[in-house]
């Protein structure tokens, strides 16, 4: 960022401190470009208005005619009475394949057919708009073909090419979705006619319905015909697999059982087995009891109890005596004593009790060992008669694994017979009642009011389309717009104190203006100057004009302070910028306020202050330099002001201004001319095209810089400034010159002091 250096630091510091946030900034620069953009949106808006309004009210209105269709899978088939709402699966995919059914080319070839649109002429001829008919003439006068005839495509080719438009605008028009998450489809078909678009909605549902039935009418004929066919090989293998197998059992010698199905070896060995396994329980619980009962005896326990003594009235009868002489006894012994005869009588009859209790165990024991040895005897000849058997089945397993495999591959083929012979008679009854799983539930009927086109949406849409075509040229133009249009732009962009805008002065502000009779004296200078731009300041001394040059003078009065005298030169990076306008109207001022002024005329190449001011005369700036005579001598006076001129007169023979510029000549007449004038102005050549400001800026004590507004690209100035440190260091400031006011606020934020300029019109007159 260029900076000049005798700048202050602090001050500075404390006007970047008191710069608000950079996000406000940026939405007041946003603003900003709204205010000053805003005609170019809003001119592309209403044009984009008016070819949307165009649009509408040129465009053919079309008719939108609706039948719904519900596809119920569930048809036909029993409902489950328990079943609840949450069961009811919505099998999307399922319906989403007949939407794209009903939007197929072969739905639509059948509309065609069903509704003949192919014989009518008239149905093309509807859909032409104004827009459509004038590009379809367009593209019809660019069509090569069409200059040779219609001889160069054969009459095939030509039906197939009207077909397949003719499927395209169908399919076009045609609007095939799902109602929210139902089964209800919704067939929306738009046309010019109404009467037609109904016609043609419900067309496509009774395609689509004959199309239903005729693909389940084909699919179970192509099934039965298959099934009749696979059917006829399944009997003829059940057939055979069958006759192998009896032929086998026969060449075999297998017998099979009559009633169960076994062969009789299998048969009767199945039978020993279960005898030996009921006879070897039988012997089993033989040796227990006999065990049992044995155990008993051995051990002389007369109380244990087996089932089978429970059940002996002899055991049981002995059993109660014994029992009973044991109460007896115990009495007695308790009152008589152990000793007492009574007492060892009753004991010696309890001990005969026992042994003959003992005694009939031993017959039941005898009984139980006879039992035991019986069932180990028939045991012993099942095994015997179950292993004579087994010996004579043996040799048949090979014979009996080969069977099974012939009767598993016959039941194999028996059962897909019977269930193939099932699906065929299923089939065959399906074929003669053919059903269809969806219906029309509403029917188009002939609408109203046009759905197409809504105007107020084209037009609104269309609009939005200009804005936002506007907004793009808007942004572009904001892009490119890199020149000076704001005081903060100065600061930003060269690091310089800004001035204040010189407005462009309009015709009729100087007529207003009071031309006083003389304005230059001088015996070779006729009163040209009486009006003009070169004495506005002077002319209205209280308008906003004659205020920036005011700042400008105190600017350099802060700057240079009590410095005597000041030579301030007026500088530009272009020409045409209106560098010497400033000059003489910022000379005049301050002569007006009573200092001791000089003004100079130091372009020698282009001295257009000169031709503006002085056009009659003939010497000047370069006869001083060149010919040493006094300045004095040539100098020109404005009398109302007290101003005085030295003048340039072209020469076109001087090729080394910068060295006459900067010469010793030079540095001596700024020295002499300091001794009576308290200001000297001298107006400069541009910077940019010749070096002779940079050559003569050591001679300066302040720089005015001049640039256009509006006109003068930010870079140049910057790149120029840049490369000239030593006339950047001594610029106090910079205006920015034919300024359009009424354009400046636009490009000033919110808040800047700039922004307010309108309300401080109260404070300037303009005459």
């Amino acid at each position: 960022m260029l900076k000049p250096a005798g700048s202050n630091d602090v001050h500075a510091g404390v006007v970047e401190d008191l710069r608000e946030p950079a996000s406000v900034i940026q939405f007041d620069q946003l603003i900003a470009a709204a205010r000053r953009q805003y005609r170019f949106v809003l001119f592309f808006a209403l044009l984009g208005a008016v070819v949307g309004i165009g649009y509408a009210l040129t465009a053919v209105p079309w008719y939108s005619a609706s039948t719904q269709l519900l596809i119920d899978s569930r048809k036909g088939k029993d409902p489950d009475p328990t079943g609840s709402i949450a069961e009811l699966q919505f099998d999307t995919g399922a319906i989403d394949s007949q939407v794209e059914v009903l939007k197929s080319e072969r739905i639509v070839t059948a509309v065609i057919a069903k509704a003949g649109l192919a014989d009518d002429p008239g149905f093309q001829r509807a859909t032409g708009s104004l827009f459509s008919n004038l590009m379809g003439a367009i593209r019809q006068s660019l069509d090569i073909k069409s200059w040779f005839g219609s001889d160069i495509e054969s009459d095939t080719e030509v039906r197939f090419a009207k077909e397949r438009l003719l499927i395209s605008t169908l399919t076009n028009s045609l609007s095939v979705k799902r109602v929210a998450r139902t089964y209800v489809l919704s067939i929306e078909f738009s046309w010019p006619d109404a009467n037609r678009a109904a016609e043609i909605s419900r067309a496509f549902a009774d395609a689509y319905l004959d199309d239903q039935l005729e693909s389940k009418f084909d699919a179970t004929r192509r099934a039965t015909e298959w099934l009749f066919a696979r059917i006829q090989e399944l009997k003829a293998k059940a057939l055979e697999t069958d006759m192998a197998v009896q032929r086998f059992k026969s060449d075999k010698g297998l017998v099979k059982s009559g009633s169960s199905g076994q062969l009789v070896g299998e048969q009767q060995l199945s039978e020993l087995n279960s005898q030996l396994i009921v006879a070897r329980g039988e012997t089993a619980r033989a040796e227990a009891k006999y065990e049992r009962i044995k155990s008993i005896i051995d051990s002389g326990q007369a109380d244990a109890a087996v089932s089978e003594a429970l059940g002996s009235p002899v055991i049981i009868d002995l059993r109660n005596k014994y029992l009973k002489a044991s109460k007896t006894e115990a009495e007695l012994s308790a009152r008589l004593g152990r000793n007492h005869i009574q007492v060892v009588s009753l004991r010696t009859e309890m001990r005969e009790y026992e042994r003959l209790i003992f005694d009939e165990l031993g017959r039941i024991a005898e009984s139980y060992k006879s039992e035991q040895e019986i069932s180990r005897s028939r045991e012993k000849a099942l095994e015997e008669g179950l292993s004579g058997l087994v010996g004579v089945n043996a040799g048949t397993n090979e014979t009996l694994v080969a069977l099974r495999e012939l009767e598993r591959e016959a039941d194999t083929y028996k059962n897909l017979y019977q269930a193939f012979l099932q699906r065929y008679q299923e089939a065959v009854q399906k074929q003669s009642f053919p059903i269809t799983e969806a219906r029309v539930i509403t029917a188009a009927s002939r609408p109203l009011a046009p759905s197409y086109p809504k105007k107020s949406l084209i037009v609104g849409l269309a609009a939005m389309l200009g804005a936002g075509f506007g907004f793009g040229i808007a942004a572009l133009r904001e892009m490119r717009d890199r020149v000076f249009r704001t005081g903060q732009q100065v600061r930003d962009e060269l690091g310089l104190e800004f001035l204040g805008f010189l407005p462009a002065v309009t015709a009729s502000q100087l007529r207003s203006m009071h031309p006083a009779s003389t304005d230059l004296a001088s015996t070779d200078l006729p009163p040209v100057l009486a009006s003009g731009v070169m004495r506005y300041s002077v002319g209205s001394p209280l308008s906003g004009y004659a205020e920036v040059l005011r700042s400008a003078k105190v600017a350099a009065d802060i700057t240079l302070g009590g410095h005597k005298p000041k030579i301030i030169g007026l500088a530009s990076v272009l020409p045409n910028e209106g560098k010497s306008t400033t000059a003489k109207n910022l000379a005049s001022l301050v002569a007006h306020l009573g200092a001791r002024t000089l003004l100079i005329d130091a372009d020698l190449r282009n001295p257009g202050l000169s031709r503006s001011i002085a056009p009659e005369a003939r010497q000047g700036l370069v006869e001083v330099l060149m010919d040493r005579i006094p300045f004095r001598e040539l100098l020109l006076h404005e009398a109302e002001t007290g101003l005085d001129l030295l003048p340039t007169v072209s020469r076109r023979d001087i090729s080394h201004t910068s060295e006459l510029i900067s010469s010793v000549a030079m540095q001596a007449l700024l020295q002499d001319a300091g001794q009576g004038y308290d200001y000297i102005f001298v107006d400069l050549p541009p910077v940019g095209p010749i070096v002779d400001v940079r050559a003569a800026a050591r001679l300066f004590d302040a720089f005015v810089f001049v640039v256009e507004w509006g006109r003068t690209a930010r870079h140049v100035v910057r790149a120029t400034l840049e490369h000239e440190p030593a006339i950047y260091e001594k610029t106090i400031g910079v205006v920015l010159n034919k300024a359009n006011l009424a354009g400046v606020r636009l490009y000033e934020d919110y808040g800047s002091r700039d922004y307010y300029y309108g309300k401080y019109k109260k404070y300037y007159r303009d005459r």
